[in-house]
């Protein structure tokens, strides 16, 4: 008897998925339930496993764009289970005598992501010297990057003659396909630019007052609750403080309808090697400093491994992004729909500014630029400044956090 093997659905949104990697060959038996193949959609990569034990015949190969019920294999469940012939060494033993001789046989290519080989390649970086710190072994982007600075330093070889113009080479270009998951970013950019009528306003905050309590309470933070006091667990409490005061903008547009929510599910985004995604801290006007932060952590890890659930995604009603972990001075984030504004924290830099304590004079403080960009249909301007503005008073003073002003 064969048993079909189906993509199955992975949310109501999601009708077509992209065929990853196999994780086992044409003919091979596998057991139930072992990984048998992954799947790609613009949300998330998981791995299907097998529905039963068998010879596995596969159909369509990795590459392909399916739609959700597609028929991809079939698992032979009446097939004899192979063994080993006479004097041949049990699998076991096969694995043990290949460990052995691992050093002399021929190493396979590993699991890597895109990125990671695309560095790799980039760096002159042999993937099979690298260990791979993703699921499964896999070698991610940061793996490649630090066996590339674990290199020892080569002497310069003296510069060659330049090559005269005329004996130049064609200079070569590369395509690649668009990942289901960077095909969707482009197509929700593109939406939120074409249906919402999107403004931006901008304010600064001075962080002195939040490094000092970050600084003096870090360590102690760290021992009690086993995680990082980061600057992100303040203003998510500063933005849960400011959405209250400015429900409109916890609320979105639904037909000729608008919608508020009486929560605040967090939206935060992360840069992964697959892309920017956005999985959701649920119900962050509940949580304090400890458990905003070992959320954030949870997810940003599962992100950047490929781990995100559905569940992880779905349903966050305000975004932050943070484009000051890569530098960024000041940028105009664009929304992320359904939703209806986002906040954009960016660099934290020494600027000279007023001294708040001796009026007239100069000083310098770190100070950051924030950004709101917003739906002007179902906000007002009046409404966006008010919200930014009290994001700046509850950073700059952030007692206000504690006091729950």
């Amino acid at each position: 008897m064969s048993t079909d093997i189906v993509i199955p659905s992975l949310g109501e949104s999601i009708s077509e998925v992209r065929l990853g990697r196999w994780l086992c060959r044409d003919g091979q038996w596998i057991d139930r339930d072992a990984p048998l193949v992954e799947i790609e959609s613009d949300k998330v990569t998981q791995e299907l496993p097998a529905p039963v034990s068998g010879i596995v015949q596969i159909s369509e190969h990795e590459g392909a764009d399916l739609l959700v019920g597609a028929v991809i294999g079939r698992i032979d469940s009446e097939a004899p289970r192979p063994e080993p012939a006479a004097g041949e060494p049990s699998p076991a033993a096969q694995v043990e005598v290949a460990t052995e001789n691992a050093a002399s046989a021929e190493v396979p290519a590993p699991r890597a992501t895109p990125m990671a080989k695309r560095i790799a390649r980039d760096q002159g970086v042999e993937l099979s010297t690298v260990h791979g710190s993703g699921p499964a072994g896999r070698v991610m982007k940061s793996d490649v990057r630090s066996a590339a600075n674990a290199r020892p330093t080569e002497t310069t070889p003296a510069p060659e003659p330049l090559t005269p113009i005329d004996q130049i080479g064609q200079r070569g270009t590369r395509r690649e396909r668009m990942s289901p998951l960077r095909r969707r970013i482009a197509e929700r950019l593109v939406t939120a630019q074409h249906t919402a009528a999107m403004l931006t306003t901008f304010n600064e905050a001075d962080m002195t007052e939040v490094i000092r309590l970050r600084k003096a309470h870090k360590d102690d933070f760290h021992d009690r609750f086993g995680v990082k006091l980061g600057f992100m667990s303040f203003f998510a409490k500063a933005v849960v403080s400011a959405l209250q005061a400015f429900p409109a903008i916890n609320a979105w547009i639904d037909g000729e309808e608008i919608e508020y929510h009486e929560y605040v599910d967090l939206s935060v985004a992360v840069g992964t090697d697959r892309g920017l995604v956005v999985p959701v801290i649920r119900n962050a006007d509940r949580l304090g400093f400890a458990e905003i932060e070992s959320e954030i952590a949870r997810l940003a890890e599962a992100a950047r491994a490929g781990q995100l659930g559905m569940d992880d995604l779905m349903g966050g009603t305000f975004t932050i992004s943070n484009g000051g972990v890569y530098g960024s001075m000041m940028s105009t984030p664009i929304l992320n729909p359904p939703q209806s504004a986002i906040l954009g924290l960016h660099r934290i830099s020494n600027r000279a500014v007023e001294d708040p304590e001796a009026p007239g004079t100069v000083t310098l403080r770190p100070m950051m630029y924030l950004a709101v960009s917003y739906d002007h249909r179902i906000i007002d301007g009046s409404e966006a400044v008010g919200f930014l503005v009290h994001i700046k008073e509850c950073i700059e003073s952030p007692e206000r956090l504690l006091l729950g002003m």
